[in-house]
């Protein structure tokens, strides 16, 4: 752990970076184009809404008794001078199904000191880590409690069921630091893994535990180089699976005022770490893997052979322009095989068409499993990452992909498997997920089949605006 002086230190090197680099942005130019990600299907709402006795088409099936949360950017003050999208003030949305009927919506931004400034109750309450506490990226539920979550700087926020009750919550003071938007569930053992990094520590990650009661009981670090940006991570029986890849800490970026100061680095090595689930950061397994970059993993596991298989969305580059949002070729799905006494990595592809958000039944987290579902992107980098109209299903063990699409102008976001019951097969259960209407400025969230995959949905629940694209969304049943 970082010491008294050297985290002083930290702060105040950080303090006055951060000042130098709110002068340049100023200067940063803007230019005549609306800005990609604040203008057309990314506009940010303007308003907190509380809709009830929603309409529904179709029927809702009886498992869906809980809330359907998704979380995104969506800054109070838009503002394109600098701003990427990955910065923007948080806002969840969310929609309470029970016993067939859509009984509410709600949309609220998480309230960090920015958002304060301008909101009617204020900023939050709890304790804040370092200067940055935009949460924009994930909303989970974690020891039957609610947690919106960001990488890299602040600490996770807790909400109330209504989410109109807002606390900054370091797991009830036992996380020290940063946390990820990405902690998987072991449903074997019940425990949360996560890979924690921040700007400010360039030279080591984390690797944190949270019990099944939602505390943390480890939080190992592991020596790296450059500051490597890691949004997710895998858990294998044996190992937490690190993604050490050529995407770092600029402070050219930071300086110049950039709002995400991280970019390519073909300078790193890319790797793959296997860190013993409980050993020491220094027994780490590192692997030299193709320098590529993934955002998401659709699911790691150890094969009968020992070796250690990852799904990844793969993407030749990633920020090396980076200014405003994600960028470089979508390589599509892929598998890796790492070979942990060899050290060596095999990729291959399962599907070279763009796409993203890859999402498995999460019962199969950590375990070999056969489906996993992930949604169409664009052809071409210009549509900046929402665009297409469909989403995939991957039959992994036979090699096959089936395909939903929506119709023109309809822009699903990331689904969420959620099993019919408690005992369903692990294809036997529904999809969830946010399509945007965009002809229309409208937004439905829609349940499909996904044993009949192609097929009309379900039940679709209309909400009479369009919610911007956001990035994770879950389901969170009652209780």
């Amino acid at each position: 752990m970082a010491s008294t002086i050297e985290t002083v230190i930290r702060s105040s090197v950080t303090k006055g970076l951060g000042k130098l680099a709110a002068f340049n942005r100023k200067r940063l130019a803007v230019g005549d184009a609306p800005h990609p990600f604040l203008s057309g299907i990314h506009a940010p709402m303007t308003r907190e809404l509380t809709l009830v006795d929603l309409p529904v088409t179709g029927v809702i099936p009886p498992v869906f008794d809980g809330r359907y949360l998704r979380i995104g950017p969506n800054p109070v003050r838009p503002d394109p001078a600098g701003y990427h999208w990955f910065t923007g003030d948080g806002m969840v949305h969310g929609l309470a199904l029970k016993d067939g009927r859509a009984e509410w919506y709600r949309n609220r931004w998480i309230r960090s000191r920015s958002v304060g400034e301008t909101h009617a109750e204020g900023a939050a309450p709890g304790p804040r880590h370092g200067g940055f506490d935009t949460v924009n990226t994930n909303v989970v539920a974690i020891a039957g409690r609610t947690w919106a979550l960001v990488e890299a700087g602040s600490y996770p926020v807790e909400l109330s069921d209504t989410l109109d009750e807002q606390t900054y919550n370091p797991f009830d003071d036992t996380l020290a630091g940063s946390f990820t938007a990405h902690p998987h569930h072991d449903p074997l053992t019940g425990e949360h893994h996560a890979l924690a990094y921040e700007a400010t520590d360039p030279g080591r990650v984390r690797h944190i535990v949270l019990s099944a009661d939602g505390q943390v009981i480890r939080e190992e670090p592991v020596a790296v180089a450059h500051g490597p940006s890691i949004h997710d991570a895998g858990v294998t029986a044996r190992y937490a699976v690190i993604l050490d890849l050529p995407v770092t800490f600029s402070m050219k970026a930071l300086i110049s005022g950039h709002g995400f100061p991280y970019r390519w680095n073909p300078t790193h090595q890319a790797r793959i770490g296997l860190l013993p689930r409980e050993g020491r950061g220094e027994d780490t397994i590192w692997c030299p893997v193709d320098p590529v970059y993934v955002f998401h993993l659709a699911n790691s596991y150890e094969d009968a052979e020992g070796r250690v298989v990852l799904d990844v969305v793969a993407y030749r580059t990633m920020f090396a322009d980076g200014r405003h949002g994600p960028d470089g070729q979508n390589l599509g799905l892929e598998r890796w095989v790492v070979h942990p006494e060899a050290r060596t990595v095999e990729r291959r592809t399962i599907d070279a068409s763009p796409q993203e958000f890859p999402r498995p039944d999460e019962r199969r987290w950590g375990q070999p499993y056969r489906y996993c579902y992930t949604m169409a992107l664009p052809e071409t980098e210009e549509d900046r990452f929402v665009g297409a109209t469909a989403l995939y299903k991957h039959d992994l063990e036979a090699g096959t992909r089936a395909v939903h699409d929506f119709g023109p102008g309809r822009h699903p976001g990331e689904f969420v498997f959620v099993p019919a019951h408690a005992d369903a097969a692990e294809d036997e259960g529904y999809l969830i997920g946010m399509v945007i209407d965009l002809p229309a400025e409208r937004t439905d969230l829609v349940i499909l089949d996904a044993r009949a995959f192609g097929g009309p949905p379900v039940a679709s629940i209309r909400l009479p605006h369009r919610v911007p694209p956001g990035f994770h969304g879950n389901w969170l049943p009652a209780g």
